[in-house]
Formats: C-alpha cells, sequence, structure tokens
C-alpha cells in the first residue's frame, strides 16, 4: 500500500471507529422526516409475529413533501423481507407501518442541511454541465470578439484568492469523494445527523466542514476582490470564467469513485498547475509609485497611466 493511502485510511479509520456504536441509530423515536417519493402506502395494522403482513387492512396513503414523524419501530425476525417495522404519523389520523428499507429510500430528514444535500445529489450533474456551457461560451464570444477582458488562467487579475479558492474547491470535492468510497457508513450518519459545526465530528468529516467553511470565506474575498479589481460588467465575466475550473473540481470526486489513486493524482496535477500559473504568471511584483495598484512589471500603470521605473 502506498503512503498517501496509508494515511488517508487511517483518518478515515478513526472516523469509522467514531460511529460505531451508532451505525445502528440512524434515526430515533421522534425523529422528523419528509416524504420525497410521490406517495408511500402504510399499513394501517401492526405487524405481528409468526403472522402475514395484512394485504386486507385500511392502507392509508402518504404523499411527497408530507411531513411525517418516527412514532415506534419494532423488530420480527420472521420477517423474510425486512426484520425491522417502523411506524409513521403524518397527523393523529394518518400513521401506519412500512419496512425499515422503504422508509429510508422515501424520507428525507426534516433539516436544511439534509435538504439540501438530497437535493444537490439529485441535480449537481445537469447544474455543472450547464455551468460549464456557460463559461465555455463566455470564453469563445470573448475570443471570437478579440475581448482583451481577464479570463481566470489566461488573462488573470492579480489576486491569490480565485486560484487558492478553486484549490480548496478541489480539495473539498477530493475529501467528500474518499469519504464515500472508504466509510459510505459515516457520511451516512452525517446525512441524518448534519451539523455545522467541524468540531467533536470524526477527522474526515471535521477536515471535510473545514474546508467548507474555507471555501466560503475565500468565495466572499473572490467576489470581493474581483469587483474592487474590475468594473462591474469585466467582473461578471472574469467570475464566468471561473465557472469551467471549477466543474473540473467535480471531476475529482467521480475519479475517485472509478480510481482512487487517479483522482488523488488528478488533484495533485490540478493545485500544482493553478499554483505555477499564479506564481509566474499572476503574482503582483511591484506597486505602482501613484496609486498604489500591483503591477506585474514595470512600466506605465494601467490603471493611473503613471510611469514606474
Amino acid at each position: 500500500m502506498k503512503p498517501h493511502h496509508l494515511i488517508l485510511l487511517l483518518a478515515l479509520l478513526l472516523s469509522s471507529c467514531h460511529y460505531r456504536e451508532e451505525e445502528a441509530t440512524l434515526y430515533e423515536v421522534g425523529d422528523n422526516f419528509e416524504l420525497c417519493v410521490d406517495s408511500l402506502a402504510l399499513q394501517g395494522s401492526q405487524p405481528l409475529h409468526n403472522l402475514p403482513v395484512d394485504t386486507l387492512c385500511e392502507q392509508p396513503c402518504v404523499r411527497r413533501g408530507n411531513p411525517l414523524v418516527v412514532a415506534e419501530t419494532i423488530v420480527i425476525p420472521e420477517d423474510s423481507v425486512d426484520s425491522i417495522w417502523v411506524k409513521l404519523a403524518r397527523d393523529q389520523y394518518t400513521m401506519g407501518w412500512v419496512h425499515e428499507r422503504d422508509f429510508l429510500e422515501s424520507v428525507v430528514p426534516d433539516d436544511p442541511i439534509s435538504l439540501f444535500i438530497h437535493i444537490f445529489s439529485k441535480c449537481h450533474l445537469w447544474l455543472f454541465g450547464v455551468l460549464f456551457a456557460i463559461s465555455m461560451a463566455v470564453f469563445l464570444w470573448q475570443r471570437l470578439a478579440r475581448k482583451r477582458h481577464h479570463v481566470f488562467f489566461f488573462r488573470d487579475i492579480l489576486s491569490p484568492y480565485p486560484t487558492f479558492l478553486l484549490i480548496t474547491l478541489a480539495a473539498s470535492a477530493l475529501l467528500y469523494a474518499s469519504i464515500q468510497h472508504y466509510v459510505p457508513e459515516t457520511w451516512l450518519f452525517y446525512y441524518y445527523h448534519p451539523t455545522l459545526n467541524p468540531f467533536g465530528l470524526p477527522p474526515v468529516l471535521s477536515l471535510f466542514l473545514c474546508s467548507v467553511w474555507v471555501l466560503l470565506i475565500l468565495a466572499l474575498a473572490t467576489l470581493s476582490e474581483v469587483f474592487r479589481l474590475l468594473p462591474t460588467a469585466e467582473a461578471v465575466l472574469y467570475l464566468f470564467s471561473l465557472l469551467a475550473p471549477a466543474v473540473l473540481c467535480y471531476l475529482i470526486s467521480t475519479l475517485v469513485a472509478v480510481s482512487p489513486a487517479v483522482g488523488y493524482i488528478f488533484f495533485a496535477l490540478f493545485a500544482l498547475t493553478l499554483f505555477l500559473r499564479y506564481y509566474r504568471h499572476s503574482r503582483p511584483r511591484f506597486l505602482c509609485g501613484a496609486c498604489g495598484k500591483r503591477l506585474r512589471e514595470l512600466g506605465k500603470c494601467p490603471y493611473c497611466g503613471a510611469e514606474n521605473r
């Protein structure tokens, strides 16, 4: 096993140990959920040991978006489909029983973080496709129209924030994909018990949440810096040019799912390329003596027109 694999597996094993006693408690009596499928039929009568499911009894039905609460759970070892039954209640008049497997496949926890994870997992493919198409369209328009606008990587601004934003985004994608690949039960438990506090969690989840917070801070810093350095219209076009490399960060998660080694190598090359590009071409080396703006090289200042020698 390679050294970087060993280090990652050690961190993931630590997170697995943290949740070992809680794997069977994804939910508890009194937890709230929301139905995310079109409908779910419930069995009105309580299932009993050694008796077949009563298909002739009343079967209340709940619809998409209905709030549900776990009222009770029982275990029937004789059940060949699923030994765990869950009693769900929409209100005091509509309640019934369902297999735990059908229950977990049909609901999403009634928490904003869980709802966001559920929606994002359903629509991220077409969302990234649209963002990539917009970025490419803007880039081609600038090339065909021979516009001299600032474009990320090719004609970048003198700021480190866009570069570090994308490197952090790629690192977050790598961490997320690694959790999903090596210890999916850790992410599953987080899905049912979400939090934005990175403390008190397994190391790999704490690291992931810290990367998300750093990502949000860098995103705000990037927006502020871009609109400070560029006119509004050009700043918007520059931000659009960030969309294509941001979609490349998503490829890291798909590569890790196929081959972890390829995903880690891709991340290393991606981060190294962005850093070297910034160091060689976008790192400011001088300050204008008149206006104080950062300059790549001495000469006429593009902001105030003063000569710097």
